[in-house]
């Protein structure tokens, strides 16, 4: 029985796949050896963390790649036995496992000269009459590792043991098919997990920048990686093709990302702590305090947060730049907002950067994230590690703590109960710190704790009672933490992901206000207050809190500094229906990547009647001067991979 039982087409299958998660972990190492100058050196604290991601990311290319081998092992049928059967089994293990390290080894010589791994971009762009002589030339300049490849190929044929017959244990027929179509629909799930890179439904597919996860070097996390997952994973996410509208001497003189800090706020705020709450959906529309015509009695649904508001520092007219949560915290945390992908789904995602908690790191900060979904959520955990967060505490590390009885049953850990754990983290670093929190309650399906549900307003829309469940959470919050030593000494920062998909005013339902959102700082004893009534978008926080800070480091962001900074770029960028809105307080467009396609006034907050562009041409001309810079700038960092001042674009 043992013996029919390893023979069986399962093991036999699984031993045939553990063989290919061989032969990719030995082209890893090829990897590594032939970039040991640009990867640096290895400590062996973190070689399990290397290797745990490796064998994450080798798990959905050694799914792609053997896909018709798995199908061909696993249909039910007794055709498994027959010759012709084994022998198309047999070469698509062998052709699915030659591309795929083909590809790997690709990527040892491709990583030396542009730092990325070999993606969908370079599949699209290598249509070239010269594409075939240069496979050759660079096959002919590393034949060392060409005649590796073959080798590897050799040993996955020897290792296949293609003169072996798998047998069924099971002798009656009827329950021999029965266990057969089970193993076939459990393997179909089972590769679904692996390719999705977990089973919650929390967890997003992963995609390239999972690969921080494991390491905040990039080097070292495209080590990590593997082919084909980076191919597949990237298709259709490859960016906005690269067009150059200006000469690169001129690009930054009508827009730049770079920030010398030669100016900063006249309040300084040095070595004090920060504290960001990203808050789930909250509108603008749902404070009085910013929208007062649509709450004749002053009552909106942020009571607290309005409070706040009025005796901090507000941001009257403040923008999403993007609809998904997976776009906020690239903008509030790295100043950098996502066009038609988003950023943390690019390949790109991967470059060199220098983000707000990296700079705050090096200046002696504890960096912390705080999310009460689980771990690998949104692809959070991995971008916050490459954005230089140092711990990061999820619904797992919140159950540990405090046990199994505050899951929403949805998302994750409720609001009020996060946020108490997240004070008691805080309550225990050493300052200074900053801390990132993301909020989950104020979400579809929209419930609320069975103890607050009689205490909390209906509203006019189904978010309502989720969005005053958060911001009495908030209160709660603060009235427990305001006597720890380190809570007078932090400014807070208020800002929503993006705005809520139940609106009720005109406004929030057109393309301008569809992104309007809550955004203020706060810090308790009032050395910071006052409102900024121009147009601010996230994107404006990070380079807005280095000023405040004090820190005159230069620095790259495409926001701006609200506290000093007058340049006349003063708009927001959104994407709604694959078309780009900004406004510079003044006048909106949409704008389509290229061109204006529309023209309103900023006092038309619903967007009701476009003007002619003909009669405002040379407001649309500047609008398009400037977007396209914005467009140019952004598509030129990501082609180079490098989200640094030092990067030189047009400098």
């Amino acid at each position: 029985m043992l013996k029919r039982l390893l023979n069986s087409n399962v093991v036999v299958m699984l031993y045939r796949l553990a063989m290919a998660y061989v032969a990719l972990g030995l082209c890893r190492v090829a990897f590594g050896v032939c970039n040991i100058d640009k990867l640096g050196a290895f400590a062996w604290g973190e070689m399990w963390d290397l290797l745990r991601g490796s064998l994450k990311f080798d798990t959905p290319s050694v799914i792609y790649a053997n896909a018709l081998f798995i199908i061909l092992s696993l249909l039910p049928g007794g055709q498994r036995s027959r010759g012709w059967w084994r022998g198309l089994t047999y070469a698509s293990y062998i052709f699915g496992n030659f591309v795929a390290v083909g590809l790997n080894l690709s990527d040892a010589v491709y990583f030396h000269y542009t730092s990325k791994r070999v993606t969908a971009e370079e599949l699209f762009f290598a249509d070239n009459d010269n594409s075939l002589a240069l496979i050759f030339k660079f096959a002919s300049e590393n034949v060392l590792l060409v005649l590796f490849g073959f080798a590897l190929v050799a040993f996955l044929a020897w290792a296949y043991r293609p003169r072996l017959v798998p047998r069924s244990p099971i002798r009656q027929a009827w329950l021999r098919w029965v266990a057969e179509v089970v193993i076939f629909v459990l393997a179909a799930l089972l590769c679904v997990v692996g390719i999705r890179g977990g089973v919650s439904r929390a967890v997003r597919p992963i995609t390239l920048s999972n690969a921080t996860t494991y390491t905040r070097d990039a080097g070292k996390a495209n080590l990590i990686l593997s082919n084909p997952f980076c191919i597949i994973r990237t298709m259709g996410n490859s960016g906005v093709p690269y067009v150059e509208y200006y000469p690169l001497d001129s690009l930054s003189r009508i827009y730049s990302p770079y920030h010398y800090a030669d100016t900063v706020a006249q309040t300084t705020l040095e070595g004090r702590n920060v504290v960001v709450m990203v808050l789930e959906s909250f509108s603008a529309e749902h404070s009085a305090y910013l929208s007062p015509d649509l709450y004749p009695d002053g009552k909106g649904y942020t009571p607290f947060l309005d409070s706040l508001m009025r005796s901090g520092f507000a941001f009257r007219s403040a923008y999403a730049n993007g609809h998904k949560s997976i776009e906020a915290l690239p903008s509030v945390v790295g100043s950098i907002p996502s066009f038609s992908t988003p950023f943390v789904l690019l390949p790109q995602a991967l470059g060199k950067s220098r983000q707000m908690p990296a700079i705050l790191a090096d200046r002696g900060y504890k960096t912390m994230f705080f999310c009460g979904s689980e771990r690998g959520s949104m692809g959070f955990d991995a971008y916050m590690s490459s954005a230089g967060v140092e711990q990061q505490w999820w619904r797992e590390d919140f159950e540990r703590r405090r046990g199994y009885d505050h899951f929403d049953g949805y998302w994750g850990i409720w609001d009020e109960a996060m946020m108490d754990f997240a004070g008691e983290v805080m309550s225990e670093v050493e300052e200074p710190f900053f801390a990132c929190q993301f909020t989950l309650s104020s979400h579809h399906p929209f419930v609320v704790p069975d103890e607050w549900r009689e205490r909390l307003p209906k509203g006019r829309t189904k978010v309502h009672p989720g969005v005053a469940y958060v911001d009495a959470s908030i209160r709660n919050f603060f009235d427990k933490y305001s006597s720890e030593e380190w809570f007078s000494r932090t400014i807070f920062v208020f800002v929503a992901d993006h705005v809520s998909s139940e609106k009720f005013s005109a406004e929030a339902r057109s393309p301008l206000g569809s992104s309007r959102i809550i955004q203020f700082f706060y810090t308790p004893d009032g050395a910071l207050q006052g409102e900024c009534v121009e147009v601010a978008q996230q994107i404006d926080i990070m380079p807005s809190l280095l000023a405040l800070l004090g820190i005159d480091e230069p620095y790259f962001a495409y926001g701006r500094n609200v506290f000093g900074d007058t340049s006349p770029l003063t708009f927001y960028w959104s994407t709604s229906a694959m078309r780009y809105v900004s406004t510079d307080g003044e006048w909106v467009v949409l704008f389509d990547g290229e061109s204006v396609t529309d023209l309103y006034l900023f006092s038309d907050k619903a967007m009701s009647t476009p003007l002619d562009k003909a009669l405002y041409a040379d407001v649309v001309a500047d609008f398009e001067r400037r977007l396209r810079a914005v467009v140019q700038q952004y598509n030129l960092h990501l082609r180079r991979m490098d989200y640094t001042i030092f990067s030189g674009s047009g400098e």
